[in-house]
């Protein structure tokens, strides 16, 4: 291979913040016209590295080749110019401006010394067409779907002209027709001759899209692979250091009383439209009930009732015989609760408070941690000091800010935060979003390890295999009801697909059975012709 067909080369690359090296003398080359995967557990480095390429970060030391030619990228303009744009995990939009107005936010376009509205539409317009790249010029990006936003966010990239696309963990907020969709248009970028970093920890969409792979581990490069020849078992071996097991190993569960009881629920959303209607639920001691449903059935409220984030219109909520309905969140938290939320940032964590502080947050009021009304720092730093070695939390120091942290290590460090209190109830929310196989399978063991003593688990979430692999019984929303409720070993994906498109159970039973019927004749009548 001739230097020229490298776009980029990227030699030794270090970056560290203070000691601790975030890059540790990585080197990565790029061909024209591939997509190369950058696989990496959350917090490997593989960001921080996109970062420097695309001008946010300087390395500390390592040399970068921009098309054979070495260049110093110390901001976004000078990537810009080079031809390097990045497609950032969380949009860069200004939510109140139009689509076109985001795309052009920098260089827009003038006639007669006013703003050419009309003119700026038509160029989006033809540039989404051929890219299919399908936006609404005119809409605000806070009236738009996440996949509509990203899509945005891509031609704003194009539109300035990038020819070396980095997608930095594009799929973690799509629905599955929208990933399916994001593939298609990477496939058609590269076919006009535009190369493509994807940072990602999903094997199989590395499989489906990805030309070659560079794994990185703890901030080392550990190898470039080609990825048609490489298992998705090796490349999760090669990424987590270790064997990684896909499947969920568990016993039968052995479920006791409710501890969780809902009865005939309406909650409403933002808008105040009706997002639960009359849903009836049960979670037992010593069972994980996970809910299956496309994003926006009401799922989100569901739970933000039961940990007290939103008003409940009617209804009641028990939980350990206690009636909740309507009350704080720390009083519901105090009566058995513990909840991994759905939004981490929001949620989840202060961001600009030390790990320290974010890990006593549920406690920080009680003793040893406090003794009239004045914080113990040197007990909250000892409980820091421990959950953080037990549940892996990955960070400079317990001091470290929940802010510079990876997005695996501070859903590590709420999950450590809201196992470590034993609650009766754990609801986990989209638990192992954005994360990767090593963290998922952590998470799926202490989730478990919480139904095998006993306590009860809900957990929420939109990936269909999760829920089919982790959950004894299985709920079903759409529009806001539960249709059906069914045993995760007697359904199927086709029999949970059916439901949440809002085919009723026995419906989608009579479906399947005539479909499997159908396809038992056709291999017979094959046979004997």
């Amino acid at each position: 291979m001739t230097q020229a067909e490298k776009v980029i080369e990227m030699k030794g690359i270090t970056k560290k913040f203070g000691e601790f090296k975030a890059n540790d003398n990585i080197s990565l080359n790029v061909e024209k016209g591939e997509i190369h995967a950058l696989l990496g557990e959350n917090g490997a480095g593989k960001s921080t590295l996109m970062n420097i390429l695309s001008g946010l970060l300087e390395p500390t030391s390592g040399e970068i080749y921009v098309n054979g030619k070495k260049e110093n990228i110390d901001s976004p303009e000078k990537a810009n110019q080079l031809g390097i744009g990045m497609v950032h995990q969380h949009f860069m939009l200004v939510d109140k401006f139009t689509v076109t107005e985001n795309i052009m936010l920098g260089k827009e376009k003038h006639r007669y010394g006013f703003m050419d509205e009309q003119g700026a539409e038509k160029d989006v317009k033809e540039l989404s067409e051929r890219y299919g790249l399908t936006v609404d010029p005119s809409a605000r990006i806070e009236d738009i779907s996440v996949g509509m936003q990203q899509r945005a966010e891509i031609l704003k990239t194009l539109f300035r002209g990038a020819d070396i696309l980095i997608f930095d963990e594009p799929t973690g907020v799509l629905t599955p027709q929208e990933i399916d969709e994001l593939m298609g248009i990477m496939k058609k970028l590269t076919d006009e001759g535009k190369s493509i970093i994807l940072i990602t920890h999903k094997l199989d969409e590395i499989k489906k899209v990805a030309d070659r792979c560079t794994v990185i581990r703890r901030g080392k490069s550990i190898d470039t692979v080609d990825v048609k020849s490489t298992s998705q078992q090796e490349l999760a071996d090669m990424m987590v250091g270790r064997s990684v097991t896909f499947k969920v190993e568990k016993e039968p569960g052995q479920p006791k009383g409710p501890v969780l009881e809902i009865k005939n629920l309406t909650v409403k959303e933002s808008r105040g439209l009706e997002a639960v209607k009359g849903v009836d639920l049960e979670v037992k001691a010593g069972e994980i009930l996970g809910i299956a449903g496309v994003d926006g059935n009401g799922q989100s409220e569901l739970i933000q009732a039961i940990t007290g984030l939103t008003k409940v219109e009617a209804g009641t909520i028990k939980l350990n015989g206690k009636d909740v309905t309507g009350k704080k969140p720390r009083e519901i938290t105090e009566t058995g609760l513990g909840h991994i939320p759905e939004d981490r940032h929001r949620y989840g964590l202060v961001l600009p408070m030390k790990l320290e502080e974010n890990l006593s947050l549920q406690q920080y009021y009680k003793k040893p941690f406090s003794k009239n009304g004045f914080l113990n720092h040197g007990e909250i730093k000892k409980y820091a000091k421990k959950l953080i070695e037990e549940f892996d939390v990955r960070t400079q120091s317990e001091e470290s800010t929940a802010g510079s942290l990876s997005g695996g290590n501070q859903q590590k460090a709420i999950i450590a935060r809201e196992i470590h209190r034993n609650p009766a109830l754990l609801i986990a929310a989209q638990p192992t979003r954005g994360l990767d196989v090593g963290a998922i399978e952590y998470i799926h063991k202490r989730l478990i390890e919480q139904r095998d003593n006993g306590k009860a688990v809900l957990l929420m979430s939109f990936e269909l295999d999760e829920v089919m692999n982790v959950s004894d019984r299985i709920a079903v929303m759409y529009d806001g009801k539960i249709i059906a409720v069914v045993n995760a070993d007697e359904t199927t994906e086709n029999e949970l697909g059916l439901l949440m498109a809002g085919v009723p159970l026995e419906k989608a039973k009579q479906e399947l059975a005539g479909k499997n019927r159908k396809e038992r004749e056709t291999v017979v009548n094959n046979q004997s012709e």
